[in-house]
């Protein structure tokens, strides 16, 4: 799933290709993404694009004066054409959800786009068309930017929090733009148990918790911004320490990673850095065992 550094990337990979272009024309492919009725899709024609930015993991294309908001959800992503096909994408089809073709400059024969995909069955992948981001219901539930949070404003956002330290922490409510990869690379950082109470956390261990924040974000959004889209996924399964290497050893310790399942979802983490030498109980491999 795209997080706060990808959709950071994103974002500056549409200031610097796409801002100054004119909208011609949108192709929707699935009805099914677009979430507002008014203003229509076709509004958009003839708009220019005036900036690109982000709201937690939201994408917000400035076109005009209006808002193409995206939510990428796990599996959806942001393609760049340079010469999209003239032909119109067929409806249901594929992977391609939604299309925007943009001007071309004096030196171009076409002008480019960019495609909003999602693969897989099991469908997420949000649009919204607003005049105000605040429209959007899941952007006006929004806690405090990831990036934006100090120790004082990370230790008021988990104040009276009685979840899991790792549930917490992606929670959008709570804290915006840190998803499943992340935070196990922050908890890892900071020598966190993932299943540690989020509003109980000794001074010493919020204090890592804040420091890890911004290390690996920044960190992230270093290594991501200037990057083609097509080599931002790479790119941010090259930069991650624990998730995703279930059975590698620890790059701090050498300990095996772990991993902890449930139905849609894991989590990975280091027993040795994390846990005090103790395994986690994961509870499918538990009900399989029995």
């Amino acid at each position: 799933m795209p997080e706060l550094p990808e959709v950071e990337a994103l974002a500056y990979h549409l200031r610097e290709h796409a801002v100054g272009r004119t909208v011609t024309r949108v192709d929707l492919a699935s009805l099914a993404v677009l979430k507002t009725v008014t203003p229509q899709w076709t509004e958009l024609h003839g708009r220019e694009v005036t900036g690109a930015g982000r709201h937690g993991k939201h994408l917000d294309v400035e076109i005009g004066d209006l808002h193409l908001v995206v939510h990428l959800a796990r599996a959806g992503w942001l393609r760049w054409i340079d010469a999209p096909s003239p032909a119109p994408p067929k409806p249901g089809r594929g992977p391609l959800a939604l299309r925007v073709r943009l001007s071309a400059t004096a030196d171009e024969a076409t002008g480019p786009g960019f495609d909003l995909t999602e693969a897989g069955t099991k469908k997420g992948l949000a649009v919204w068309i607003v005049r105000d981001p605040a429209e959007v219901p899941s952007i006006a539930r929004l806690g405090p930017d990831a990036l934006a949070l100090d120790r004082a404003g990370l230790a008021a956002a988990l104040t009276g929090r009685t979840g899991r330290l790792k549930t917490v922490l992606t929670d959008q409510s709570v804290i915006a733009g840190i998803g499943n990869a992340y935070s196990d690379e922050i908890l890892h950082v900071a020598r966190l148990s993932p299943y540690a109470t989020a509003g109980k956390l000794p001074d010493d261990a919020l204090d890592r918790l804040a420091e890890a924040v911004q290390e690996v974000l920044t960190d992230a959004v270093r290594r991501s911004v200037g990057q083609d889209a097509a080599r931002l996924k790479g790119e941010k399964r090259s930069g991650l320490r624990v998730h995703g290497r279930t059975g590698l050893p620890c790059p701090v310790c050498g300990d095996t990673v772990r991993e902890v399942s449930f139905a849609d979802r894991a989590f990975q983490y280091c027993p040795t850095c994390q846990t005090g030498g103790k395994p986690l109980a994961d509870r499918r491999l538990s009900r399989l065992l029995k």
